[in-house]
């Protein structure tokens, strides 16, 4: 058995560093531990938290091609955030102008949850504890 802790962090790799950094930190609430620029690879790296707990790093790379479909791609499927109330969140996204999807009803826990997309089109659950 591997000696797993815990999920460290994950990476996401943005087409506009400002708009992103932007939604992550503002529209999300993130915290920034981190910025730095890395000249060799023309490349921002952001470390957000969420409370204390280090949870993204954002990167921007020169011209990265387009996540190709929604979100039943290989890879990443979506990010999802526990929230302990889905209406204020969903209310302060809409302040923010962001449009989360219609409610939607866990079958198995009957807990609420919605999505709405970073920037760069990312599928982000709200899921509601």
């Amino acid at each position: 058995m591997l000696p797993l802790l815990h999920v460290h962090h994950i990476a996401i790799i943005c087409a506009d560093y400002s708009r992103s950094k932007q939604f992550y930190t503002e529209v999300l609430g993130l915290r920034i531990l981190r910025e730095v620029y890395r000249a060799e690879r023309e490349s921002w790296k952001l470390d957000l938290a969420l409370g204390e707990q280090y949870i993204i790093e954002l990167f921007s790379f020169p011209q990265p091609p387009a996540r190709l479909t929604q979100p039943e791609a290989t890879g990443l499927r979506h990010l999802a955030f526990a929230v302990s109330d889905i209406d204020l969140t969903v209310l302060h996204l809409r302040r923010h102008g962001v449009v989360a999807e219609p409610m939607r009803v866990d079958e198995f826990t009957g807990r609420r949850f919605t999505f709405i997309q970073d920037p760069d089109g990312l599928p982000l659950e709200f899921y509601e504890q």
